[in-house]
């Protein structure tokens, strides 16, 4: 559709119940594609599980050997150096529990991998009312809401998952209390932070939409930035339950360049809006 008018376009100028059966379509295609990437993960369970889901186990994870380095190379010896397998002790207590926590977190794996054709979708749907000017913009935002939403989910998954599971199993009120943790509890941690962290680089995102119907400006977030830096950090403190101040900044730093990233946006719509105001004086 992309590079079509209105005019050239019969799709936009269908009736209600045309749209309704183009959504319809829209969204069986987005189904198909969740359930196809679901398949996928579920024939290969054994590498998403071992490799991916409790790959942040091992201290051969790129993450730690990375923090290794660092830590070397900033003379900080093994004080931030994981340098074994992080002891986690997982338990199912439901019949069946295992067979049910596959086919559940397939169904969240293709939901993550088809984003980026569900959002596809959901363009093909509007685009039809858009101008092919509009098209054009639109299509580059579609790609860049994919993009931000996946630098999240990664981000989480090499960042803020392995040190918050490390810190979850050693840390200790007592020893007389083991961490023994359910499989659920474990995977509910998981894909709520890998689809929370990947909303909230979707921030830059959010920003444009706003910054472009004219409710939020960019001196806005000049002013607040004072603000924003102090929730940055209580919101990097508690999704990071680890005291370590070097994994805090780790979540701190990449939100507080998102921020500065939307402040430039905003700006950008700001002259835009400015410069048609002139134009059409």
């Amino acid at each position: 559709m992309l590079g079509k008018s209105n005019a050239d376009n019969p799709e936009a100028e269908m009736g209600f119940f045309d749209h309704l059966e183009s959504l319809r379509w829209h969204l069986i295609r987005s189904v198909i594609a969740v359930v196809v990437c679901a398949s996928l993960v579920g024939i290969f369970y054994e590498f998403v599980f071992e490799a991916i889901i409790l790959g942040i186990t091992s201290k051969d994870f790129p993450t730690y050997r990375l923090v290794c380095i660092i830590g070397e190379y900033l003379n900080l010896g093994n004080s931030v150096c994981i340098d074994q397998d992080i002891p986690i002790q997982l338990q199912n207590t439901a019949m069946f529990g295992q067979v049910t926590l596959l086919i559940q977190y397939s169904i969240i794996i293709g939901f993550v991998l088809a984003f980026p054709y569900i959002i596809f979708e959901l363009w093909r749907f509007v685009a039809p009312a858009l101008s092919e000017k509009d098209q054009k913009k639109t299509s580059l935002v579609i790609l860049a809401c994919s993009l931000f939403f996946f630098i999240g989910v990664l981000f989480c998954y090499f960042v803020i998952i392995p040190f918050s599971v490390n810190f979850a199993v050693n840390f200790s009120i007592s020893s007389k209390i083991k961490n023994n943790f359910m499989i659920e509890n474990y995977i509910d941690f998981f894909t709520v932070m890998l689809l929370a962290i990947g909303a909230v680089f979707e921030l830059p995102m959010v920003v444009y939409f706003l910054s472009k119907l004219g409710i939020l400006k960019a001196a806005t977030m000049q002013n607040a930035r004072r603000y924003a830096i102090v929730i940055i950090l209580i919101v990097s403190g508690i999704i990071t339950p680890s005291p370590d101040v070097f994994t805090q900044c780790l979540v701190a730093v990449p939100i507080y360049i998102l921020y500065e990233l939307s402040i430039f946006i905003a700006a950008r719509n700001d002259k835009k809006r400015a410069a048609d105001l002139i134009t059409n004086a």
